[in-house]
């Protein structure tokens, strides 16, 4: 394959795989809680540090990965996160308890932190602005793809095989990635000598911590005072790395603040993270109404999402090209506002017994909104990016998209409690009526304590805060385990709906910030000439 070194195609199509596989381990996971709960002996509270550590790691370390992309050269860091990637996923797989499990997903997190930055990075070094639309296109096609086809490839593993199985499919993945970028990435050449802001990586990546730590725990611990302070410290330890990038500016910063100069890249790395808020909110509540309302197996509510993917797939690289020639502020606008009338529609025949046919349309509008949005997100992020700053500015960009990732998480998960907190009590109240007169306190009693449970709320589970006690006569307990599925199915339904609003809210707010994106320019003649001597 030395042949194909350097050659701008066969270079995309390595990081894009590499990109790939840190994507599809941040959606992956969820769909088979289930089975790593009974199968592991994990409790709920292990099995959310599986999903949530890896995402928390990324987030914190990735903005060192790209400055350490800039300092050891991008093609060594790429290979060096492959390796450590997918390693952990090995090690993943072949975890015998839930510590060990965590530990290898932490592990995890450090390999996609050091590989993840370098994709964008070697991008916008290997394409020239004018033609770095078409190769975004392919990127975000990935981008999207892989966070929606998480629970489809997810779903299909753990029916088929076992839930070792979602990192296993990493190993051929990575062995590939590593064959392919040994002899098609160009090496690292160092014109100068660059130093390491240590104090910066240690303030960011605290900063970092402390942030997404209390995002992730915040529900859980119910936002208790501690839980308040990990976030005012957050907002300290970020204005003191502020002040002191302000001081290293003429030193090679981590983030070189010359970066949001750039209009485009300072509005779209803020509509980066609302993308995020809007994807991780829409997902969560619909995985778990499709599995715990309507009953679908992990497969099937998977391959009920596929269409979007499979749209988003094929329009993102014709969204990059159209980037390229009349630019994106349009196709971004209209892309975020398609995404968001695909949501809204699809909560609007959101019902306890919808046919999954009738989703169809609905989550094709949404992957049409979804293509046009990466690639022409990428391409006006980074147009006037010079290739010395790239590896700052894939790590500032990749960090807000994590950000955005658990803040829609965070945000969507404590909305959606609070609401099904509510919506479960009024349904218990009214379908109380239908049962004798001793039975309806305890019957409403017993959903006013499994609401407290949140998310832990399933549809395998709602029953267990309605057992009959005992001498209860057996039509009188069978009505109250009927009508205890009817009070969850129609509470979460209407707790899902408000609380999606939220996602839909940040996505849109994304489009209007996308009115602040300067207009295209056509590129100089001689940019023009650069483009077919690349392209040749």
């Amino acid at each position: 394959m030395t042949k194909w070194r350097g050659n701008p195609w066969a270079v995309l199509l390595t990081l894009s795989l590499g990109f790939f596989m840190t994507l599809l381990d941040l959606t992956i996971v969820n769909i088979a809680i289930p089975s790593i709960t009974e199968k592991l002996g994990a409790s709920l509270d292990q099995v959310l540090w599986v999903t949530n550590v890896y995402t928390l790691v990324l987030a914190v370390l990735v903005i060192t990965g790209g400055r350490l992309g800039d300092l050891w050269g991008k093609k060594n860091l790429f290979i060096a996160g492959v390796i450590v990637f997918t390693l952990a996923s090995l090690a993943c797989g072949l975890a015998q308890d839930p510590a060990q499990l965590i530990a290898a997903r932490a592990v995890q997190g450090v390999g996609a932190a050091m590989l993840m930055p370098q994709t964008m990075s070697i991008i916008i070094a290997t394409f020239p602005p004018a033609k770095r639309g078409a190769a975004l296109g392919i990127w975000g096609a990935i981008a999207g793809v892989s966070t929606i086809a998480g629970p489809t490839i997810g779903g299909l593993l753990v029916t088929s095989l076992d839930w070792r199985w979602i990192f296993f499919v990493n190993l051929p993945i990575g062995v590939l990635v590593l064959a392919m970028a040994v002899p098609i990435l160009s090496g690292h050449t160092r014109t100068v000598r660059h130093r390491f802001d240590v104090t910066g990586v240690l303030l960011a990546s605290a900063a970092l911590l402390c942030l997404t730590f209390a995002l992730t725990e915040g529900q859980k611990y119910e936002w208790a005072g501690w839980i308040w302070g990990l976030l005012a410290a957050a907002a300290v330890l970020l204005g003191v790395f502020l002040l002191q990038q302000r001081r290293m500016q003429d030193n090679e910063p981590l983030v070189p603040f010359a970066l949001f100069r750039d209009r485009n890249f300072a509005i779209l790395n803020f509509v980066g993270a609302t993308v995020s808020v809007g994807m991780i909110g829409v997902f969560l509540p619909m995985t778990i109404y499709m599995q715990s309302v309507l009953g679908f197996s992990a497969l099937k509510a998977g391959l009920v999402m596929a269409p979007s993917s499979v749209v988003s797939m094929f329009l993102a690289p014709v969204a990059g090209r159209l980037a390229d020639k009349i630019g994106g502020r349009f196709l971004l606008m209209g892309g975020l506002t398609l995404y968001a009338a695909g949501t809204l529609w699809t909560l609007a025949i959101a019902e306890v017994d919808t046919p999954w046919a009738a989703f169809l349309p609905a989550l094709i509008l949404t992957g049409i909104g979804i293509g046009g949005v990466f690639a022409p997100m990428a391409t006006e992020a980074t147009r006037n990016v010079p290739p010395a700053l790239a590896g700052a500015a894939s790590g500032v960009n990749n960090t807000m998209r994590q950000v955005g990732s658990v803040l829609g998480g965070a945000v969507v998960g404590a909305v959606l409690q609070s609401q099904l907190a509510s919506s479960l009590k009024t349904q218990a109240v009214e379908r109380s009526e239908a049962l004798p007169a001793d039975a309806r306190e305890r019957f409403v009693d017993g959903f006013a304590q499994a609401a407290k449970g949140g998310l832990e709320v399933g549809a395998g589970q709602h029953g267990a805060a309605q057992q009959p006690p005992p001498g209860m006569p057996a039509e009188v307990a069978h009505r109250v385990q009927e009508l205890a599925g009817q009070v969850f199915t129609h509470g979460f339904v209407d707790a899902m709906k408000p609380t999606m609003l939220v996602p839909v809210a940040a996505v849109l707010l994304g489009a209007a910030a996308c009115l602040g994106v300067r207009a295209y320019k056509a590129p100089a003649p001689d940019a023009k000439s650069e483009d077919q001597a690349i392209a040749r």
